[in-house]
């Protein structure tokens, strides 16, 4: 572990021995996740047939309980970003931050949630493979055949199910851990991803994903968050440094308090201006 200055940053980085392990992880987890169902897609459709009754359809779907559940997902990932744009909208308007406070780690909360949930799931994934939700095709009364991981098909248009951007944005959530320090990792870790994994069979429940669309989500999203982590933490460029950040943002800062400072002159003069013509 390494620790930084205070006017660059206190996060204590991953280790590269972990950082490697993490990346090859997460690549052999969305190989074998993909090889698996695969060969078994029997498994992805028993999954989903745990929570579909012939008569009631995705029973889930309409309980009150797992309605609300759904609903947690979405309120703590948009309480994370809001609070990480909030640190950056301030670094704006003040010139000096305490130096305590980083702006590389909110932009990396950013960064991750654009970029992971937001153009590689939903954009590129979600948008252009085709695949039909369970509740669309016809093992569980709709229209469209079963079709595999990987597969691009015609049958879904568009926010289709293959991956889940609901398993990613939880999986996002686990940026929090890599911004920790070091001895409160293991306990955001023991409540986000038990919280992840209750979101993701959500939204199998609900017949909105195939089990191996929440699966593939997150090792998907997990490479995403460690290759925007390798450029924002382990080798960053220089505009990314923290002193280059609280450069910029202070002459933002700067630049907005000019600004509005004449624009209040301007308005000053035109307002006296035209209370001269009724004297």
């Amino acid at each position: 572990m390494s620790a930084s200055s205070p006017t660059d940053t206190s996060l204590p980085l991953v280790s590269p021995a972990v950082f490697r392990r993490l990346v090859i992880g997460a690549i052999v987890y969305i190989a074998v996740v993909s090889a698996f169902f695969l060969a078994f897609p029997q498994v992805d459709q028993a999954a989903s047939g745990l929570f579909y009754d012939t008569g009631a359809g995705f029973w889930a779907a309409s309980d009150p309980l797992f309605m609300r559940l759904r609903e947690l997902g979405p309120f703590l990932v948009k309480l994370v970003a809001v609070a990480a744009l909030g640190v950056l909208v301030a670094a704006a308007a003040v010139p000096r931050l305490p130096d305590w406070m980083s702006l590389r780690a909110p932009l990396f909360l950013l960064s991750t949630l654009a970029l992971g949930p937001g153009v590689v799931v939903n954009a590129v994934f979600k948008n252009n493979w085709g695949r039909p939700r369970p509740n669309a095709v016809d093992l569980f009364g709709g229209d469209a055949p079963y079709v595999e991981v990987w597969r691009i098909s015609d049958y879904c248009e568009r926010n289709c199910s293959f991956v889940s951007g609901e398993a990613s944005s939880g999986l996002w959530l686990v940026t929090l851990a890599f911004l920790a320090p070091p001895r409160w990792r293991i306990g955001i870790l023991c409540v986000v991803l038990p919280l992840c994994l209750a979101l993701s069979a959500n939204r199998v429940a609900f017949g909105g994903h195939f089990l191996s669309d929440t699966l593939l989500s997150w090792g998907i999203t997990l490479l995403v968050i460690l290759g925007l982590y390798q450029l924002f933490y382990r080798s960053p460029p220089g505009f990314l440094t923290e002193a280059a950040l609280r450069r910029g943002f202070s002459a933002v800062a700067v630049a907005l308090r000019r600004a509005c400072a004449g624009a209040w002159q301007r308005s000053r003069i035109a307002g006296r201006r035209f209370a001269a013509m009724f004297r």
